[in-house]
């Protein structure tokens, strides 16, 4: 229903009057403190440094007075600044500071490490103060004997909501939406609705839209509060609803989710399951969370960093880092066959040995720049199965531009430092060394796509391969073809 398609405004009863009181507007930098935060709303070191000498004088009083005054995701922030064996006694020192707020906050690593540290009764009462999905957050990341702990101090209610978002698959919508939401029946008005609102039983602490189900429980509609507040009690929900809404199947990945969510400009979707049931919400703030790990991800998996968490266990940092490691020292083994079958030529011209790393490392960026486009592109649904030639034609037309470009300033140079001949050949293997570089971009990650495998777990290391090889190959063969090194 569009705007001018809504029923007229009618004050009745119901409707209330806006205060004329004005608002005094927050600004950004209304909770800096200069004893604690910097320009950058950070904590600043002399802050810290003071709050772990409290702790190293068992001063709890003065770490407390310290850390009162800080807003809940600033003090996630300090635990993930102290020294990892201070946590523990700070978070003693300051117990009843320690809401659900903060430890939604916290990072995994960190939250990990203090839940493991504390009693089930006390990881019980923590999740009984967080909404279900960050109870499910808080809860999934202990072992399964301590998740049974927990889950047992846990209320019926909380412990079968919990329960049920631990059966779906980590990083999908089941697992990860709210099931805190407001739904009413289609039968409604508008002055039932608001009726039942007011009645409050059971409702959440805040909610952007109600959701409109049939008798099966499957979601019809959609109705926005300002929609609600401004419509005349007698018009059905029916009439005033919107129909049109973008359902969350509840296996849908993480990544699909923030596609919808962006793509269709939503607040909050309605999430399903496999008989098309509401059992949930997803929420933009959810959403910016998926995004921000989902980018971060995508970053770290391309250079092989693993999670690339400064608080990641080293040996969990060495396992992820050195696999790849390794798997980059067999793709330069081949390179220096490559150039080991040259030898002889090398000895010939030294000049050679001089200017082929500079082919390689050309193609090497070339590559990168076309690789991170494309991985992007495939996490965002703009390169799929009906476009794959287009976008694979574009990126070899801006190969060879940017192999022309370099061809000529890197020919010229070496034309004048050594030969007009070697110049010519360097610059046509430039051009072919970036015009691989430019298909590999794009053909290694969507392979990789194919096979049903993460584009930008390995596609770094095969794209390099390919281009120091062929790159070394390129010019070297080019050398020896032309006739110049004899």
């Amino acid at each position: 229903m569009t705007e001018d398609e809504r029923p007229p405004l009618d004050r009745d009863e119901d409707d209330v009057m806006l205060a004329e009181t004005p608002v005094e507007e927050a600004r950004p930098d209304d909770r800096i403190d200069d004893e604690r935060m910097d320009e950058e709303n950070t904590l600043k070191p002399e802050y810290v440094r003071a709050v772990e000498d409290a702790l190293e004088e068992g001063d709890s009083q003065a770490v407390y007075d310290l850390v009162e005054p800080l807003h809940p995701a600033d003090i996630a922030d300090l635990f993930e600044l102290v020294e990892k064996d201070d946590r523990a006694p700070l978070a003693a020192a300051i117990t009843d500071l320690m809401s659900g707020e903060v430890i939604a906050e916290l990072n995994d690593y960190v939250r990990e490490d203090m839940m493991e540290a504390l009693p089930a009764e006390a990881v019980a009462q923590i999740a009984e103060q967080l909404d279900t999905d960050d109870a499910v957050q808080l809860i999934e990341d202990l072992d399964e004997e301590d998740q049974r702990a927990v889950l047992a101090e846990l209320d019926a209610e909380d412990r079968i909501a919990i329960q049920s978002a631990l059966a779906y698959p980590e990083e999908t919508a089941g697992r990860l939406m709210s099931r805190e939401f407001v739904a009413v029946p289609e039968a409604m008005t508008v002055g039932d609705l608001i009726d039942f609102l007011r009645d409050g039983r059971d409702l959440p602490s805040e909610f952007l839209e109600v959701f409109v189900v049939d008798e099966r429980h499957h979601p019809v509609g959609t109705c926005q509060l300002s929609w609600i507040l401004r419509t005349p009690r007698a018009i059905a929900l029916t009439d005033v609803m919107k129909r049109d809404q973008t359902l969350i199947p509840a296996m849908l990945d993480q990544e699909e989710v923030a596609l919808m969510f962006q793509k269709y400009a939503l607040i909050s979707a309605a999430v399903v399951d496999e008989s098309g049931r509401l059992v949930g919400q997803m929420t933009v703030d959810d959403v910016v969370h998926i995004i921000s790990e989902e980018a971060g991800e995508d970053a770290l998996l391309m250079s092989g960093a693993g999670e690339g968490d400064i608080n990641e266990p080293i040996r969990d940092a060495y396992s992820a880092r050195v696999r790849w490691l390794v798997a980059n020292l067999g793709t330069a083994l081949v390179a220096s066959l490559i150039i080991a079958a040259f030898g002889a030529a090398i000895e010939r011209l030294v000049a050679l040995a001089v200017l082929m790393p500079i082919v390689a490392s050309i193609g090497g960026n070339a590559g990168t720049q076309t690789m991170a486009v494309t991985v992007r592109a495939i996490a965002t649904n703009q390169l799929t199965r009906s476009n794959t030639r287009r976008i694979l034609w574009r990126e070899m037309r801006v190969a060879m531009l940017n192999g022309a470009t370099v061809a000529l300033l890197v020919g010229a140079a070496t034309a004048a430092i050594f030969t007009p001949q070697l110049g010519a050949v360097i610059a046509l293997a430039m051009v072919i060394n970036v015009l691989i570089a430019g298909s590999a971009g794009v053909l290694v990650p969507v392979a990789f796509e194919r096979l049903d495998q993460d584009p930008a777990v390995a596609s770094s290391v095969f794209v390099t391969m390919i281009t120091d090889s062929m790159g070394f190959f390129a010019f070297l063969g080019l050398a020896v073809a032309s006739g110049i090194v004899s």
